[in-house]
């Protein structure tokens, strides 16, 4: 890389003296620190120094001031013998850091000016960033939006995850079809973490069991491994806004007990002197291995255990640190599983407390259950996660029999309740036995839990009335709904400072630490200068999006058209080709009439596709396919337009949601558990196209009817027609516009006459259509018909969209954090008041560096 110019000025300072400058928050601290980081830190002369070098320093300048209140927030937390929360999540999607740090800081402004002062330009530096891939969508976004809040509103917490060496795949095109490559997020380092060698845990896998009595008579099991990897922390810190708070993130890596065989190397045996550190180091390299073969299940296993032990030990090690007695460990930790992936955690924490520290059995379960709370993010029952008994009993014997005995006692209690209920017996037991044998991890996550939550009010309902309903039955208390929300810190200040800046300058700034204070907006809605200082707001961002569209893909989209979006995971629930019939039927009308009135629409897709779902990946080959003659045809005159941004992640989708005019979430009723996609476009003023499902439900009670475009079946019209014995081939020949789109998409005719390309999409929704996407066609048609009639009007579009946002208030990751603190946790929060921690009179002196 070419190296980045700083001016003349900069060349002459001199190393800062020790002290407050360091961390200082003028213009002169900042300038100072940026240069001592990036001689001292790099060890680079700015008129060398690369664009990634003045990142670097930067960041490093930004992670000093940050880990300062890391430090002081710990000291807090033991000082006050706070309860603290940990939350276990495989997934992280934090985006990058150094924006959002700024923003918690405050400091946004000085250190462009800083910048400006040496020659350079915040906004270039901010996109230098690597994004750490560690998730694969919604479920990493939302644990992290979760570690912001928890920060936010002063929580003690400790988020636990994976550093994967590897992230979710970067994703390039090939003719169309995703071509997934290696996400090397890692290559130039990380300057946001600190490696803690010294926090380190031996993990053992395999091997066999055996019972000894110990010197009180009691019948013990030991553990004795085929093998031992270890587990090493690395804390990436979490900051607060307008707080001092700072809470950690710890990920772990896995790597060798021993990383070399010297009696291997001087015999010549080269690859076994290292097979040990491959081996180990394979456990973390990348997120979510493919699992259609056995090794991919094995190392997924791995994974989820190697995380949830070095976890659940890091939480006993501080909590024996600090002289509390285990038995008292649920009084002091809050554990929460982020879905079934840390569900493991049941039984390891038994392991841990029965035979590493003697605990006695009900004494363990007690703590066990009394720690432990799940959050189900699934409706779908081929997406609860089960593991093959003969699997987890050769990776974790240990597991498998506590598993075993846990689940004798649960039955006998179920038993004791339902006399003679033995296909109940059957459908609660942890082990399901209809075939081959299986242990299901969300039976373990709710037996060993002592909450259950689904994350929309919907979602809850449905949760009781299918999937986990005879626990629901058995234990109707235990659960509990918190509906998710997101942040606006990076959602609204950070994605779209031109939006934040007039919000604030019209209700103050308050509205980001409380997001109900939006309301304030409604008063404006009908003011015709708001109005268009709106729409000023969102055509910047979308001029600004139409770029970045034609640097990435090549296509020159209109900003006055309407941006019509549709970004998430794909995945068929979802419904990416519902939109593309509608895209193919407005084609299709603009062939057969060109003077059909039509207002410009931009229509705009991000996905990624798991590697191994081939309809998921032939669904993107249609959207390219479809962009593609849509775009090269003459005849539509610019009126339509299809995109399909590739490498969608949170970086990009910064670019996407402030840039929206209508957001898509078209989702099968009853299948998404919440969605958090929706609530980030409708806080930067996308009106809503969707269904009943997930939290549109709330989103629309909260907005208003009047300002949601609904269609489709509602969660009890679709079980009732999948009752009935749905015939989607009926629709097929009762529909002509429908049938014409089907036909037009099989001849193909947007494949070169190769009619086989699209054939097992076109089959699965004539025979299948599982997720009745040609049920909801015809409604979804119409729906879209009265979206284009109040597109027209730009003064009532205008209108819906800023009462969107202003109604926007309880979707708020901040309230989700309080409701889990009142719902689930019994937590309460800590301030860190002036950057310091002044404990109470009575509390005892503690060692911070527990932590």
């Amino acid at each position: 890389m070419a190296p980045t110019r700083l001016s003349s000025r900069s060349k002459s300072s001199t190393l800062s003296p020790a002290g407050g400058v360091r961390t200082g928050s003028t213009v002169a601290d900042l300038k100072q620190s940026f240069l001592d980081n990036l001689l001292c830190g790099l060890g680079r002369m700015p008129g060398v120094a690369t664009p990634h070098d003045a990142y670097t320093a930067l960041a490093l300048t930004v992670r000093d001031r940050v880990f300062r209140q890391g430090v002081h927030t710990l000291e807090a937390y033991v000082q006050e013998d706070a309860r603290i929360v940990a939350y276990l999540s495989a997934e992280f999607l934090p985006g990058p850091h150094l924006a959002n740090n700024l923003l918690n800081l405050g400091l946004t402004e000085a250190t462009r000016q800083a910048l400006s002062e040496l020659g350079l330009n915040l906004d270039d530096l901010i996109e230098q960033e690597e994004e750490p891939g560690l998730g694969n969508g919604g479920l990493g976004r939302l644990a992290s939006c979760y570690l912001d809040s928890l920060a936010s509103v002063e929580v003690p917490a400790i988020g636990y995850g994976i550093r994967y060496e590897f992230g979710i795949f970067d994703q390039t095109l090939k003719d169309g079809w995703q071509v997934e490559i290696t996400d090397k997020w890692l290559r130039f380092g990380n300057p946001w973490e600190i490696a803690r060698p010294e926090i380190a845990y031996d993990i053992p896998f395999g091997g066999r069991t055996e019972g000894w009595t110990d010197a009180a008579g009691v019948y013990r099991v030991r553990w004795i491994p085929d093998s031992v990897v270890k587990g090493v922390a690395y804390d990436t810190p979490i900051l607060g806004y307008g707080v001092t708070t700072c809470n950690p993130l710890r990920l772990w890596k896995a790597e060798a007990v021993e990383s070399f065989d010297f009696s291997a190397f001087n015999v010549g045996d080269y690859y076994r002197a290292v097979e040990g550190k491959m081996e180990s180091e394979t456990i973390t390299k990348v997120l979510y291995p493919n699992d259609e073969v056995i090794q991919g299940k094995t190392l997924r296993l791995q994974q989820q255990f190697f995380f949830v032990s070095c976890s659940l030990q890091d939480m006993i090690r501080v909590h024996r640190m600090l002289g509390r007695p285990l038995d008292r460990f649920h009084e002091k930790w809050a554990v929460q599983l982020n879905d079934t992936h840390p569900a493991i955690a049941v039984a390891e924490l038994m392991r841990l407390l029965l035979d590493e520290h003697g605990m006695d059995w009900d004494t363990a379960w007690n703590v066990t259950r009394q720690t432990l709370a799940y959050t189900n993010h699934t409706l779908l029952p081929e997406a609860l996660e089960k593991w093959p008994v003969g699997l987890l009993g050769w990776l974790l014997p240990r597991h498998l029999e506590l598993i075993y005995e846990i689940n004798a006692r649960f039955l006998d209690e179920v038993r004791l309740k339902f006399p003679g209920d033995d296909a109940r017996v059957a459908r609660l037991s942890i082990i399901d036995e209809s075939g081959e044998r299986y242990v299901r991890m969300a039976n373990l996550a709710t037996v060993g839990s002592h909450t259950v939550n689904g994350v929309a009010e919907l979602h809850s309902a449905l949760l009781k009335q299918t999937v986990l309903r005879d626990f629901a039955e058995l234990w109707p208390v235990k659960f509990r709904n918190v509906t998710n929300g997101v942040t606006p810190r990076r959602f609204v200040a950070v994605s779209n400072p031109p939006l934040a800046q007039l919000i604030t300058r019209r209700i103050g700034e308050g509205w980001l630490r409380d997001l109900t204070q939006l309301r304030k907006l409604e008063p404006f809605a009908d003011d015709p200068e708001f109005q268009r200082q709106w729409r000023e707001v969102k055509l910047t961002a979308k001029r600004g999006l139409a770029q970045l569209i034609r640097e990435r893909t090549g296509v020159t989209v209109d900003p006055e058209s309407m941006f019509d979006v549709q970004v998430k995971r794909l995945h068929e629930y979802k419904r990416q080709h519902l939109n593309v019939l509608h895209i193919l039927t407005l084609y299709l009308r603009l062939k057969r009439d060109p003077q059909t009135d039509l207002p410009p629409r931009t229509f705009v897709f991000g996905a990624k596709a798991a590697p191994g779902y081939f309809m998921a990946k032939l669904i993107i080959k249609l959207i390219n396919t479809v962009a593609s003659v849509v775009n090269h045809d003459p005849a539509v005159r610019d009126r339509l337009k299809v995109v399909f941004f590739p490498d969608y992640n949170v970086k990009n989708a910064q670019h996407v949601y402030p840039a929206a005019n209508l957001s898509e979430q078209i989702s099968t009723a009853g299948k998404e558990a919440s969605g958090t996609g929706n609530m980030k476009f409708a806080l930067n003023g996308a009106l809503t196209i969707g269904t009943l499902d997930g939290a549109n439900v709330e989103i629309r009670e909260e907005v208003g009817a009047e300002n949601f475009f609904l269609f489709g079946l509602n969660a009890p019209q679709v079980q009732e027609l999948k009752s009935q014995g749905y015939r989607p081939h009926d629709l097929y020949e009762q529909n002509t516009s429908l049938r014409e789109v089907l036909e037009f998409i099989g001849s193909g005719a947007l494949a070169d006459g190769d009619a086989s390309l699209f054939r097992p999409l076109v089959d699965n929704l004539l025979w299948h259509d599982p997720f009745l996407v040609l049920a909801d066609y015809q409604a979804y048609l119409e729906c879209q018909e009265q979206v284009s009639q109040l597109w027209r009007d730009p003064h009532a579009w205008t209108r819906k969209s800023i009462l969107n946002a202003a109604r926007m208030g309880k979707f708020s990751s901040d309230r989700s954090i309080r409701d889990y603190c009142e719902r689930v946790w019994r937590v309460k929060p800590v301030s860190i008041l002036g950057g310091s921690h002044q404990p109470t009179a009575d509390a005892p002196e503690r060692d911070p560096s527990s932590f």
